[in-house]
């Protein structure tokens, strides 16, 4: 079963991950620098998607080290599509893409020059590149 808000979700390295994407564990808001809140990704999700939205996680071919993560907002699930929902936020990853990413969790990353997505902890990649957004698959 998917992850739900009854169930935490399992880290990627857990038994049973095999075929799930994960929302980090940080579900709600958490102290950040400067006595200032730092979003967690489902809080981050749950503000950016309007009505229907959701973050649609995609892996392409191309980046530093082969291949490459995207993630856009979207309204459209196909019939390709496994739908990962905890709490009202909800991660879309198409059939061909969760093979790359399976076992893995999703992290919003705040920094001072940019605030992104990102997969982290992807048992399915050998190494990655500096940046987080590429990476390389085991083989």
């Amino acid at each position: 079963p998917s992850p739900s808000a009854a169930s935490p979700a399992l880290p990627p390295w857990s038994e049973g991950s095999e075929g799930h994407v994960y929302f980090s564990r940080s579900c709600v808001q958490v102290r950040g620098g400067r006595g200032g809140l730092q979003k967690s990704p489902k809080r981050r999700l749950l503000e950016i998607t309007e009505g229907s939205e959701f973050l649609r996680l995609q892996v392409e071919g191309g980046g530093c080290s082969g291949f490459q993560y995207k993630f856009s907002l979207d309204t459209v699930i196909n019939p390709d599509d496994r739908v990962f929902e905890q709490g009202g936020a909800r991660v879309v990853v198409d059939v061909d893409s969760l093979a790359f990413v399976k076992g893995s969790m999703v992290d919003f990353s705040q920094e001072l020059i940019r605030s992104s997505f990102q997969v982290v902890s992807n048992p399915q990649a050998e190494k990655g590149c500096s940046c987080g957004t590429s990476f390389s698959v085991k083989l």
